[in-house]
């Protein structure tokens, strides 16, 4: 009697604590220090929502510039970075404060940012008016303008930090910067419309997605060996193939272990999957609708897809090669991000204005899936742009 006395008292207690607790429970053991955040663009609203990853509420809203899109997170410091296409410049945003804390002139309406792995760099295409703009990110200032192609829509830094490549949608060309002499060391004309880029985690070869052609351009990047190594000095840049995919590739998402690419087909309804050691084109499948994004999990078993046009998102089980679940979210789904335990799912659902979040537990008996519906957070309008970022507050300022 006793037994069933405390189940009852404790029962509602539980209830009371909410979902939140248990997820507060189940973060790392990293004291008061630890932060866990996602930081989404609202590009009609020129705010930032800061969402807190440790109970899923909206922790704050900061004021940027206009038309904000693109975002980027620095590894090796607490600071994000945002790209503001309407104002033509970069809001550096304080981690630890969750406050702009400076603000970066570029050129013509940029769209995206991408910052070196070593933390100490950015880059930025500015579409109107054909360069990319570098940035020192310590001293915050940019410290050139590299001119590349027409209509440069993104520049992807290599992961050794040597190689920027530069896809350029009006004269359907890729430019080759040079990060140490910041100069274009080739430019290589490849497919109609090219767009989004992945680099492999080796530096070796770019991959290149162009909506206009239905094809991936897989492109081979120098490489520069060491005195004394086997080999020949140099590898020069080239195309080595254009990949026929489906119809209008709108992203490509890699694996992190590099061997195999993801490719969102927005008109055909389905993603194409290149296997990068010998540049083929191995599954295509029916995915959803209007497929615009993808991210993979960290342990290369799950790709995640957002299906524009049915409000959706698409699993898929990497081994297993088929789709085992469809979610629903809200209305017209493009980005997401996965949280770093890997647990959770973010979905910004840019018509709806909010983020959808989607939990994946261990699978149970007699349940059809192992993805359910957690909550949904509102946030500005036209959201387009997420990331995440965890990390210890500083002890020294």
């Amino acid at each position: 009697m006793r037994k069933l006395l405390f189940i009852a008292v404790l029962i509602p207690i539980l209830a009371g604590l909410g979902w939140w607790y248990f997820r507060e429970q189940a973060l790392p053991d990293y004291g008061p220090a630890y932060r866990e955040y996602a930081y989404v663009t609202n590009g009609k609203s020129n705010t930032v929502s800061v969402i807190d990853l440790r109970t899923f509420a909206l922790a704050k809203t900061i004021p940027v510039g206009s038309e904000p899109t693109g975002v980027a997170a620095n590894s090796k410091k607490n600071e994000i970075y945002v790209v503001n296409a309407g104002s033509s410049n970069v809001s550096v945003i304080d981690a630890e404060a969750n406050a702009v804390v400076a603000t970066i002139g570029v050129h013509g309406r940029p769209y995206f940012i991408d910052v070196a792995e070593d933390g100490k760099r950015a880059y930025v295409a500015n579409s109107g008016s054909a360069n990319v703009s570098v940035i020192d990110l310590e001293k915050r200032l940019v410290i050139g303008n590299v001119r590349v192609g027409a209509s440069p829509g993104l520049a992807r830094v290599s992961p050794d930090g040597s190689t920027i490549v530069v896809s350029n949608r009006g004269d359907n060309t890729v430019s080759l910067i040079d990060a140490k002499l910041l100069r274009v060391r080739a430019t290589l004309p490849v497919c109609q419309q090219p767009e989004d880029i992945a680099v492999l985690p080796d530096s070796t070869k770019a991959f290149v997605a162009c909506s206009g052609s239905s094809q991936v351009a897989s492109i081979a990047l120098k490489i520069e060996t060491k005195a004394g190594e086997k080999g020949s000095d140099k590898k020069d840049d080239r195309v080595m193939a254009l990949l026929d995919v489906g119809r209008t590739p709108v992203s490509l998402t890699l694996k992190p272990d590099g061997g195999e690419l993801m490719v969102c087909n927005f008109d055909s309804d389905s993603i194409s999957i290149i296997e990068t050691g010998n540049d083929e084109v191995g599954n295509s499948l029916e995915i959803g609708q209007r497929p615009s994004r993808g991210v993979v999990a960290l342990d290369n078993s799950r790709l995640y897809v957002t299906n524009f046009g049915s409000n959706s998102v698409a699993v898929y089980d990497i081994d297993l090669g088929r789709r085992i679940a469809t979610l629903t979210v809200g209305s017209h789904p493009d980005g997401l991000a996965l949280t770093p335990d890997q647990n959770y799912l973010l979905v910004l659902d840019t018509q709806s204005g909010d983020v959808t979040v989607i939990q994946k537990r261990k699978a149970r008996k007699l349940e059809p899936t192992e993805y359910s519906l957690l909550t949904l957070i509102p946030v500005g309008m036209q959201p387009n742009g997420i990331v995440v970022k965890s990390f210890l507050v500083s002890t020294k300022k």
